[in-house]
């Protein structure tokens, strides 16, 4: 999908007449250009509740995505494999310090909260925010017909799958890990383990996915230090390989920043030399 910039700037101008009342809740707002315009609307989507916008603004919105998903540079599992790996069971494994959006793969995983609805919190810097800001509403509102029918909050260690919509990838795995305040416990160990756990599960039961991306669940803004969190996370995804041999082609191990990246390599290296 192609699109010049008078026509997404006119997009954008129908999404922000439709959702006028959501602003409104801004106070004043600037909107002098495309960058702000485009800015605005996201924060507006960010707190809309499920299933608000209409029909027509649910297809405007996903033409605006998908117009911006072809002017990303975006990057193929495949192309990862380019770079240092290992192998386990026929399994590639790669560390990617990249945008997880950016990434063409079967499932990403979001770092998601017991609501499961993605974060409210306008222009948040969180996983949860960027993940539900580039799908488009249709994630949100699937979410909700989930929880719906779940009729409680999603527990810790749980995963749920939806569709990815205006992303590069076909799924999105939600999973809820720990939030570790204070000092962490044998709990959040747990907690941490069985939510990696959980969605290479839902990898296993949905035939198309044959790879997925790891977001470092649980770090960031849910306090699990980087150090332990990439411990548990490269420890649990290479057991559970080790037990569920030719269930996928690549597992990717997606990171931030620098720090980050360090510290999962020291602790694959680790791995490696046990296996």
């Amino acid at each position: 999908m192609v699109l010049s910039s008078v026509e997404k700037e006119d997009i954008i101008d129908l999404l922000l007449a439709e959702l006028e009342s959501v602003i409104r809740q801004f106070g004043a707002v600037q909107t002098n250009g495309y960058p702000q315009k485009r800015e605005l609307l996201r924060a507006a989507l960010n707190t809309l509740a499920p299933y608000s916008l209409s029909e027509k603004g649910t297809h405007n919105l996903n033409l605006l995505l998908q117009a911006e998903l072809s002017e990303s540079e975006l990057v193929a599992v495949e192309q990862l494999a380019q770079q240092p790996f290992f192998t386990i069971n026929n399994t590639k494994v790669v560390l990617w310090l990249g945008d997880i959006t950016s990434l063409k793969i079967d499932a990403i995983v979001n770092a998601a909260n017991s609501q499961l609805l993605g974060c409210f919190q306008p222009l948040h810097e969180c996983i949860d925010n960027a993940i539900h800001s580039k799908a488009g509403v249709q994630v949100r509102d699937d979410c909700h017909t989930i929880m719906q029918k779940q009729n409680m909050l999603e527990g810790t260690g749980c995963a749920k799958v939806t569709r990815a919509y205006n992303l590069p990838s076909k799924f999105v795995i939600h999973t809820v890990g720990p939030i570790v305040q204070g000092e962490l416990t044998k709990a959040h160990r747990k907690g941490l383990a069985t939510s990696y756990q959980s969605c290479l599960e839902v990898c296993a039961q949905i035939e198309p996915i044959r790879s997925i991306a790891f977001c470092s669940i649980s770090t960031g803004v849910f306090g699990y230090p980087i150090e332990e969190a990439a411990d548990t996370a490269v420890t649990t995804v290479c057991e559970w390989l080790k037990n569920n041999q030719n269930q996928l082609d690549y597992v990717v191990f997606n990171v931030f920043s620098d720090r980050d990246h360090h510290c999962y390599q020291l602790f694959i290296e680790e791995m490696l030399c046990r296996i």
